[in-house]
């Protein structure tokens, strides 16, 4: 075995035998027909199938973009036309609000002319019972005077009448003379 050992020196001794380089390369490929013809089906198999997995993941994510994308540009259409709706109300709201005030503002002014109308005819009914009042008094007064500078009392309610009439006559020459 020595002598065995001894003619293998060096690099030689890594070098296999030209036999169990042959027996090996049968082995090898052997196991390689095995392997490609069992084993590299069910590889493909397993591989055909995560491929077909990660295309219809990839799909699935793209058109959930696109509906997503077309969500939003719906809900965008939506939104500018709530806006333009929203734009409107204010305006019609405005412009109701702008005739409510002025309907207001006519039926307070219809309603102030009213009430100074009505003030008006009161004070002219007030100012005419005064002044029936007043010629009243003034007609007993005036006989009173009369009666006194006369000297005796004025008996004849006929008499009386006459010259309260006749005072009233004057008073109403003299005011309208005014």
């Amino acid at each position: 075995m020595t002598a065995l050992a001894e003619e293998k020196s060096g690099i030689s001794l890594f070098i296999p035998e030209v036999y169990d380089i042959v027996w090996s390369l049968i082995i090898l490929l052997i196991v390689a027909v095995f392997f490609y013809k069992f084993f590299m089906p069910k590889f493909n198999a397993i591989f055909d199938e995560r491929a077909r997995k990660i295309e219809g993941g990839i799909a699935n994510a793209e058109k959930a973009q696109a509906d997503a994308n077309a969500a939003k540009e719906k809900y965008e259409a939506q939104l500018s036309t709530a806006r333009v709706e929203a734009s409107k109300i204010r305006d019609d709201a405005r412009t109701e609000a702008s005739h409510i005030i002025a309907d207001a503002r006519s039926r307070a002014e219809s309603d102030a002319e009213q009430i100074t109308a009505n003030a008006q005819r009161s004070i002219a009914s007030q100012h005419q019972q005064a002044l029936v009042s007043l010629k009243g008094e003034v007609g007993v007064l005036a006989t009173a005077l009369a009666g006194k500078i006369l000297g005796s009392e004025l008996q004849d309610s006929k008499v009386q009448s006459s010259m309260i009439d006749q005072m009233i006559d004057h008073m109403d020459a003299s005011n309208a003379g005014k």
